[in-house]
């Protein structure tokens, strides 16, 4: 049986440190709690990666107005308008590539008009790949991300401007 105080311990222990998850087993009974939702890998049976979107306004320009993302290409947008886009967020921890592999081309670029479902990149945790999918239909704004670098959970990853 299951002690409910040793589980609710265990969950203050985890709320009170930088860990994101814990797995025990103890006398048969495996146990695991974590504080980020489940994470779904891509593998040869399908299924896919969570895509976590939160609209948020861009930074205020010199003189008013918001400031372009820095990889936007110029011209996509009207002078005087607010723009607002949806931020893929890391759903892990992880590595991102751009690519499916070094010398193959880019999943999207800045400028990019994609559809529901397609893949974004890549993120590399613990040898295995995993495509990070688009939740919404759109056009990328920025990539935040370079190719190879670290990511943390959390971490912006693309700005979409959603159709």
């Amino acid at each position: 049986m299951i002690d409910l105080d040793w589980i609710r311990q265990l969950i203050d222990l985890l709320d009170q440190s930088a860990v994101d998850s814990l797995e025990i087993s103890r006398l048969g009974t495996r146990v695991r709690i974590s504080k980020s939702p489940p994470i779904h890998y891509v593998g040869a049976g399908g299924g896919a990666v969570p895509m976590a979107a939160r609209p948020e306004p861009l930074p205020s320009a010199p003189g008013g107005g918001t400031a372009p993302p820095s990889q936007a290409p110029p011209g996509d947008r009207d002078a005087g308008s607010a723009v607002s886009f949806d931020e893929v967020l890391s759903p892990m921890v992880g590595t991102f590539y751009r690519s499916p592999a070094p010398d193959a081309p880019s999943y999207v670029e800045v400028g990019d008009r994609v559809r529901k479902g397609q893949v974004l990149c890549i993120l590399e945790a613990m040898k295995l790949m995993n495509e990070l999918e688009a939740e919404i239909a759109g056009t990328v704004r920025e990539i935040c991300v370079g190719n190879g670098d670290p990511v943390e959970y959390g971490q912006t990853l693309f700005r979409i401007e959603s159709d």
